[in-house]
């Protein structure tokens, strides 16, 4: 059973911000979201909490200029999602506006697994440049104890930037940059890889002008031209989007509408058919940020992170291209396992569990992923899915997503400390994380999974429950009203506005036989309405959760809803 629940709001505190000039629904939205002073709407780059306050900036800062002034070598170790493509792009545009010599390797998912390992710096230390001097982990690193050994052994030093958790043991590095370290007392723990590595340029460039680095041979470089990567990264990675990473991802919307981006940005709008005259975080996280995705799902990450790095438009358009014909491909492939999923379920009754594990020797360990997030998203159960890890079948790969109020790494390391010798290795966020095991164990994993599930959940956390923001005027459907919405700055923990109110169903057919397309009644006003990925007819009278869209037609704006959830 879904419930359909309206998000609490503080009247007192949106009154202060209606009258400090916010729209009165802006300001209801915002007051229900946390927002209760005027000045932590505001999102200019003044707001940015400060990067001396992030543990091991100055550090990072003061290690990178000496490799400037040396003019020591520099490669970037990146990851093979959205967040790690971003961040090595960060790195690699960033460092270059300092005059570094500088590089990038990026694992392949397949070959090499995740993080700095010792495979890595091998293949690093042998590379055709020769062995780089320092070696620069994004997304990726604080968990990479045995390759940062690896590295120091050969004489080669290491900056760690990252977001995850760490584990119990930090790796030896010249300097660690990760507001999760212990010890840092950051206030925006959820800053993503990108947005870490950004906090160490602008860490990099306090420290050049205390050396008096500027001048006419080297100017001061503007860093807010990274900002479009650094939003990208932000919201694909869906990091809780708190005040400071509002104030990131704003900038970037910001610079994008006005053209000001780089031109495998500009490529990839292109290549997914949206106008980037009215990017929205939508955009980011479901139409660029899969197309970066799927080449470290399918292929090889550096085709995604050259797109974004490239100053030669026509090859960022290429290269677009072929990312957006990866993410086809990609769908494709998950499309399949998908169905497979759910016919592996038709024995299961999620109902009586309270996690769901999968595997299946024929899916592919790229996909798995989405899967997992699929899964959750339908039955509302913490979800694994496990794929060959490589050719002898005898590892698999594990990915999990997971719902509110069970944190995911955390129960992995639960469990890996009741079967000490069950998880080769492990890692992730609350809400998303991986690991590897024996083929054999998947069985065992999967009795250990749901036995944490038992404990730690209750009837009322695997209860769907679908906050809104009630009831919404019906002076506010206009495009106008949807264009200031759009306009604000939604995703993780700080939800796009999703409103709910009863009407009549007028009409309703199925489109592509999978989508269905309605007309809604209240009052005089008739409005368009569809479900994407729904069936099911809806009875005469229903209470409707949706969103507003503008769907323009011949050049006519009219809004849309978008159904959500529905319930007689």
């Amino acid at each position: 059973m879904t419930r359909i629940v309206t998000r609490p709001c503080s009247p007192v505190d949106a009154e202060v911000l209606t009258r400090c000039g916010l729209h009165p629904v802006l300001a209801r939205l915002y007051a229900s979201r946390g927002v209760c002073l005027p000045e932590d709407v505001e999102t200019g780059l003044a707001r940015l909490v400060p990067p001396a306050e992030l543990k091991g900036c100055d550090a990072a800062a003061a290690l990178l200029a000496d490799a400037l002034q040396q003019q020591r070598r520099m490669l970037v170790v990146a990851d093979y999602d959205c967040d790690g493509a971003t961040a090595c792009a960060v790195a690699v545009r960033g460092l270059r506006m300092f005059g570094a010599r500088i590089d990038y390797l990026v694992p392949n998912r397949m070959e090499h697994g995740y993080g700095l390992t010792p495979d890595i710096v091998e293949l690093a230390a042998r590379g055709a440049a020769g062995k780089p001097d320092l070696l620069i982990t994004v997304d990726n690193g604080i968990a990479s104890v045995d390759g940062v050994a690896a590295a120091n052994a050969l004489g080669i030093d290491v900056l760690v930037t990252d977001h995850h958790l760490p584990g119990d043991e930090l790796p030896a590095a010249r300097a660690i940059v990760n507001p999760n370290q212990p010890g840092c007392t950051f206030p925006s723990k959820c800053l993503a890889g990108v947005g870490v590595m950004f906090y160490v340029l602008l860490a990099l460039r306090a420290e050049l002008r205390r050396r008096g680095a500027f001048g006419d041979a080297l100017p001061e470089p503007r860093l807010d031209g990274l900002l479009d990567l650094v939003a990208l990264g932000t919201v694909a990675d869906v990091v809780k989007l708190d005040g400071n990473n509002r104030v990131l991802v704003a900038q970037g919307l910001q610079r994008i509408r006005r053209g000001r981006m780089q031109p495998g940005i500009a490529a990839l709008f292109r290549a997914a058919a949206r106008d980037a005259r009215n990017a929205s975080g939508f955009d980011l996280g479901f139409a660029l940020g899969p197309r970066l995705n799927a080449a470290g799902r399918l292929s090889d990450m550096s085709l995604g992170i050259e797109c974004l790095s490239t100053d030669d438009v026509g090859r960022a358009w290429e290269l677009a291209q072929q990312l957006d014909t990866m993410n086809r491909e990609r769908r494709e492939i998950e499309a399949g396992m998908q169905q497979q999923a759910l016919d592996d379920l038709s024995t299961v009754d999620p109902d009586g569990a309270t996690t769901i594990t999968l595997f299946n020797p024929g899916w592919h360990q790229g996909v798995i992923g989405i899967v997992a997030g699929r899964l959750k998203e339908k039955f509302h159960r913490p979800s694994f899915t496990f794929a060959p890890a490589d050719d002898t079948g005898m590892l698999v790969k594990g990915s999990g997503r997971s719902i509110a109020g069970f944190h995911l790494r955390d129960a992995l390391d639960l469990i890996s400390k009741r079967e000490p010798d069950l998880i080769v290795k492990f890692g992730g966020h609350a809400m998303a994380a991986g690991l590897t095991i024996a083929a054999a164990d998947v069985p065992r994993f999967t009795a250990a999974f749901e036995a944490v599930g038992r404990e730690w959940l209750s009837a009322q956390a695997l209860a769907r429950t679908i906050e809104t923001d009630g009831e919404l005027e019906d002076a506010y459907f206009t495009p106008q009203f949807v264009e200031m919405l759009d306009a604000a700055v939604w995703g993780q923990g700080f939800p796009a506005p999703v409103f709910s109110g009863e009407f009549a169903v007028a009409s309703q057919a199925l489109v592509k036989d999978k989508h269905l397309k309605l007309q809604l009644l209240r009052g005089r006003q008739r409005f368009n309405a569809i479900w994407f990925n729904h069936t099911d007819t809806l009875p005469a009278r229903t209470t409707v959760a949706y969103r507003l869209a503008s769907d323009t037609w011949n050049g006519v704006s009219r809004v849309q809803l978008i159904v959500e959830h529905a319930v007689s």
